[in-house]
């Protein structure tokens, strides 16, 4: 499909910690935005952050993503869409409570995009490295060639007695897999094309509506939470993969200017971490945690993700250093005066 240089944007889950980047980076490069939101509630932050653009932003209310014809509205008249929303906490009881929201809103969104295909020329889905990545007993760098289904298989065996993570993950992989198989059913019909987008842990300041800690989402409290509360010896040892928000909001941009990009699954990561690299990357304050510095040198990473595709099919050029990331979010918590 050709590149998506000019036109409107569809955003969903405009309000989120990702999304809201995403929206800044496309109206940012010219395109205009219409960001959906839960409800009216979620707008008044959302007009107030982005006033200076004007007209070129909108915001529509989908009150539930997974009800039939959901997204037939918000979809009407744009050129593209982003599909950001999805749930992620880990207190659900019964799986169901990610997993329905999750392939409800991504089936949803693609539903209503093939009701409209004239006007949609590419679709790109925010999934996670939570899709790609298993368990192994011996380090392993992961590739868009993988899927997690040991979190499939751990939910289906266990259901309400599945790990918490494990009933996230397998949200994220049978949500995705609904979209790859949607395009294979339908790809005699339709004229557009997708692209799916594939962060491990996400990081950075915020610009969506985050007045304590306790608003932070998930990952971001979590950063939050090591940079500022005694440190463990499992610092030393414990991590995963990261990448910058702002990164994964410009990937989502590319994601639509690059052809080549469609029908593909790109992994989106600046690479791996244990906290202790956070702690060390970090502005020197008293207010924040130390750990044992330098003590992470020698770490072997269980996870690494092979991130070859954002380079030469997204081209992305550079990821943010971890002491940008650092010192930008911490800058971004004194700004809004929270103590710790």
């Amino acid at each position: 499909m050709p590149a998506i240089s000019t036109g409107k944007v569809l955003v969903t889950g405009a309000n989120g910690f990702i999304a809201a980047w995403v929206v800044r980076e496309l109206l940012d490069e010219g395109f205009s935005v219409r960001g959906a939101v839960r409800s009216a509630s979620k707008c008044a932050h959302l007009r107030e952050t982005f006033a200076s653009y004007g007209d070129k932003f909108e915001l529509i209310v989908v009150p539930d993503i997974t009800q039939e014809g959901a997204f037939d509205k918000a979809v009407e008249g744009v050129d593209a869409i982003e599909h950001v929303a999805s749930p992620f906490h880990l207190h659900a009881d019964d799986p169901d409570e990610l997993i329905r929201p999750a392939i409800h809103g991504t089936l949803g969104i693609l539903q209503s995009a093939l009701k409209h295909k004239t006007s949609v020329k590419r679709v790109i889905i925010t999934s996670s490295c939570a899709a790609i990545l298993q368990i192994e007993p011996e380090p392993k760098t992961f590739s868009e060639f993988d899927w997690n289904e040991q979190s499939v298989q751990e939910v289906t065996e266990k259901g309400r007695d599945a790990a918490q993570m494990s009933k996230y993950r397998a949200s994220k992989v049978l949500a995705e897999k609904a979209a790859w198989d949607f395009m294979e059913k339908h790809k005699s019909e339709v004229e557009w094309d997708l692209v799916v987008l594939n962060p491990p842990f996400v990081f950075g300041p915020t610009i969506h509506h985050t007045p304590t800690p306790d608003s932070l989402n998930a990952s971001a409290r979590q950063f939050y939470t090591m940079l500022t509360e005694e440190s463990t010896p499992a610092i030393r040892h414990s991590g995963s993969c990261w990448v910058d928000v702002r990164d994964l909001g410009r990937a989502h941009v590319l994601a639509l200017r690059r052809p080549e990009a469609g029908g593909e699954r790109i992994i989106v990561s600046a690479g791996a971490f244990v906290w202790q690299d956070w702690l060390d990357a970090a502005p020197k304050s008293m207010s924040l945690q130390r750990g044992v510095p330098g003590s992470s040198k020698d770490t072997i990473h269980q996870i690494r993700y092979d991130a070859t595709k954002s380079f030469e099919v997204l081209g992305i050029g550079a990821y943010r250093s971890m002491e940008e990331t650092a010192r930008d979010t911490v800058a971004d918590w004194k700004a809004r005066g929270w103590e710790w």
